[in-house]
């Protein structure tokens, strides 16, 4: 059974989708297409723009996105899912690539996702840091103790995981874990506190913007970030999507459910290994492969 998996932000580059552009006909319409969704042209940006402004979270979301689901529409026939899941942003690229979403409704709310999470950085400022070494249950305990708000933000695989909160918060808890015996624990570049209860403003605004979007009956599951489970039902997507940026994105579940349920290989739809290199850590056979055209 072959699970298609899709990366989140942190994987952009300069230069990426520009080989779909212009080997595939279908590639520059999407391309077309989202420039007009957008209102900016995110094209050149993806092709030639400087690091810089390719980590700005407008533009970073929506390029991802783009190479993922442009990639997917442009294997046509070849793309043969039995299963998707995504990291986090990624789980909206899934969305398309499954047929639960539309191409340009998924880039609508992703565009809105991109938005109201800048807005709820810049109420509070806060971060996210990762932590290796350690297992999930002590991470979680030793946040449950810290003052202020800090909680495991994604589970990217075992021994490695990221936390996410308030400055302090997230100060306190790294000197914490690092006395429990965290091999690393490294505050992340990153804009603000993603996956924590400090998305809240940034999920109410997402929210209203997720139940005005018809969804479809996705043609094979999609594993969840917030419950890594197989889901099917269009109504439990949108509920599970919801919750997404308050929660935390159970990449680690997801992987071992999706071995569970029968994964026999894995490949990943957009910019970077990233995922392959979390799946080779759950298991070191199974085969991972990058999508191409």
């Amino acid at each position: 059974m072959k699970a298609y998996v899709f990366p989140g932000q942190g994987a952009q580059f300069s230069g990426m989708g520009k080989d779909l552009f212009e080997q595939s006909e279908l590639a520059r319409s999407m391309f077309a297409q989202a420039n007009e969704i957008l209102g900016f042209d995110i094209q050149s940006i993806m092709f030639e723009g400087t690091d810089e402004a390719l980590k700005q979270t407008n533009v970073t979301q929506p390029a991802i996105f783009l190479h993922s689901t442009i990639l997917a529409a442009c294997l046509g026939d070849q793309f043969q899912p039995d299963m998707v899941a995504g990291h986090s942003l990624g789980e909206f690229s899934a969305l398309v690539a499954n047929k639960a979403l539309s191409f340009e409704a998924g880039l609508r709310l992703v565009a809105k996702r991109a938005a109201a999470m800048q807005k709820a950085c810049e109420l509070a400022p806060s971060t996210m840091a990762a932590i290796l070494g350690l297992d999930d249950a002590i991470v979680e305990n030793i946040c449950s103790t810290i003052d202020g708000v800090v909680v495991p933000a994604n589970y990217n695989c075992p021994g490695q995981l990221d936390i996410s909160g308030s400055l302090e918060a997230i100060d306190a808890a790294c000197a914490a874990l690092s006395e429990a015996g965290a091999k690393r624990a490294l505050v992340l570049q990153v804009g603000g506190a993603f996956h924590s209860p400090l998305m809240e403003p940034a999920r109410e605004e997402l929210a209203a913007a997720i139940e005005a979007t018809t969804f479809s009956n996705p043609i094979c599951p999609v594993y969840q970030n917030v419950n890594a489970m197989a889901i099917s039902t269009p109504d439990e997507i949108k509920k599970n999507l919801i919750t997404q940026l308050t929660g935390a994105v159970r990449w680690t579940q997801i992987m071992q459910n999706m071995l569970a349920d029968g994964c026999t290989e894995v490949i990943e739809v957009g910019p970077g290994k990233v995922l392959q290199g979390l799946f080779k850590k759950i298991d070191r056979e199974i085969p991972t492969f990058s999508a191409a055209l």
